[in-house]
């Protein structure tokens, strides 16, 4: 396989190659794309995680009987307050 780097790539791997750490260009990829590999896994795992949350949310929802909107609004501004009421307690 052959590829063609921009400039901005190729000063990237030099630098990576003045530090010592790297012999190679071909082990600066290597390194490289063995990251990207770990980062896409980690993606596929955030994703499948944020299903089953999903998932079980939707199926708590389908026994939980609903509330209106208004509802939902107040009861959240009142966590608020009270964590605010909570915060200032401990600053005082």
């Amino acid at each position: 396989m052959s590829i063609t780097l921009t400039s901005s790539q190729e000063q990237f791997i030099q630098t990576k190659l003045e530090t010592g750490k790297y012999r190679s260009a071909q082990e600066v990829l290597e390194v490289a794309l063995r990251l990207l590999d770990e980062y896409d896994q980690g993606d596929r795992e955030w994703i499948e995680s944020v299903r089953v949350k999903i998932d079980a949310a939707v199926a708590v929802s389908e026994h939980t009987p609903p509330i209106d909107g208004e509802t939902f609004i107040v009861g959240i501004l009142e966590r608020f307050r009270q964590a605010r009421e909570n915060q200032q307690d401990y600053t005082n």
